[in-house]
């Protein structure tokens, strides 16, 4: 069966209570341009990436879909979507102005797009496809309760809620404040606030240098901090292989890391202990199986980042042997026709064929933008 079409799309879609910010960025929607690719017998695959709801950069994201891949993907088999992923990153006019940013994330939203193409067809979830179990069971940890511009009252109660109330095993927290004792405070009430047999990570968005993230990374032993999430700039390998020897809290990063070389880089200096990599940026479902077999190689846990690309990454997740969690943030799920779940702190199976990407026609009409 052939590729007919692809028509790409835009949704800025509300985040939590009004706005939610890190310690570098503040914003008040999330963006995901996308594309839908239907095949000759009228059957849809749904794909997306991630964003801050930057219109103009959003608007380069889908015309670099149409017109750089688009017109390698029209009267192609919808079965090979591997060498399609290939095709695109290698040998598309991308290569000579791009091999990651805008570009992958244009790849990862139409790769998505065609595995659940490819699965829909076969009609079965993408799970099954991928070869996962039923019976698996992905825990889910809540980051969406411990954001930076909480103040400490809101976060505490917020945390609390999603332990007793939700039923999460697993809560992180933003950190980066401009006192290292105010951010260390926050980590302490959050802990006593929940308790001790609950996971806690803390995230700093890759704010401080080596000499700030020494300091502060020390002192999260006193509170059973589970990871260190990038601590300092993305793609610092020798700083973050530096602190993971200075300290005894383990590092996690990998959710501005774009490509399996990146990975690579990092697990080979001993420089990441958890892997977060992201399906909507690292260039889509078949690259992100490839940097999970190589973390898995390596006996690292992979711990997707979600940049709310956490409907095709719970099929990932329960596929692949490696991924012990998955991240929960809410903001998109009234988009989807099927949208992730959690009871009692676990991921419910999908029973949709696809990704579980199919977006509900009144969620394009209600957050669609051009």
């Amino acid at each position: 069966m052939k590729i007919k079409e692809l028509t790409p799309f835009i949704l800025h879609v509300p985040v939590t209570r009004d706005e939610i910010a890190d310690s570098t960025h503040a914003i008040t929607h999330w963006g995901m341009p996308g594309v839908m690719i239907t095949a000759e017998d009228g059957t849809t695959g749904y794909g997306y990436t991630g964003t801050h709801a930057f219109l103009p950069l959003d608007r380069v994201i889908v015309d670099c879909i149409e017109h750089t891949f688009g017109p390698l993907l029209i009267g192609k088999d919808v079965m090979q979507v591997e060498s399609l992923n290939e095709t695109m990153i290698k040998y598309s006019p991308a290569l000579w102005v791009g091999r990651g940013g805008i570009t992958q994330m244009a790849i990862s939203a139409i790769d998505i797009a065609l595995w659940d193409l490819k699965a829909k067809v076969l009609q079965m979830p993408l799970w099954k496809l991928l070869g996962g179990q039923e019976d698996t069971h992905l825990e889910a940890y809540n980051t969406d309760a411990g954001w930076l511009n909480w103040p400490q009252e809101l976060l505490v109660d917020d945390c609390r809620k999603q332990v007793e109330e939700a039923g999460f095993r697993g809560i992180k927290i933003k950190v980066g404040k401009a006192s290292a004792v105010e951010d260390l405070q926050r980590v302490e009430v959050v802990r006593k606030a929940i308790g001790d047999d609950i996971k806690l990570m803390v995230d700093a968005n890759g704010r401080w240098d080596l000499n700030h993230a020494t300091r502060v990374g020390v002192r999260l032993q006193d509170f059973d901090i589970i990871w260190f999430e990038e601590p300092m700039w993305h793609h610092d390998i020798n700083g973050h292989a530096q602190l993971a020897r200075q300290i005894s809290t383990p590092i996690a990063l990998g959710e501005l890391l774009y490509s399996i070389d990146d990975f690579r880089h990092f697990i080979n200096a001993g420089a990441v202990h958890f892997v977060q990599v992201d399906a909507v940026r690292v260039g889509g479902i078949t690259q992100w199986w490839k940097v999970a077999d190589l973390a898995y190689g390596h006996r690292l846990p992979v711990v997707p980042h979600h940049g709310d690309g956490g409907q095709a990454q719970l099929h990932l997740g329960i596929a692949h042997a490696g991924c012990p969690s998955l991240e929960y943030i809410p903001w998109t799920r009234r988009c989807f026709v099927e949208p992730m779940t959690v009871v009692d702190g676990m991921y419910q199976v999908p029973r949709e064929n696809g990704a579980g990407t199919t977006l509900k026609p009144e969620a394009m009409e209600q957050f669609g933008v051009k």
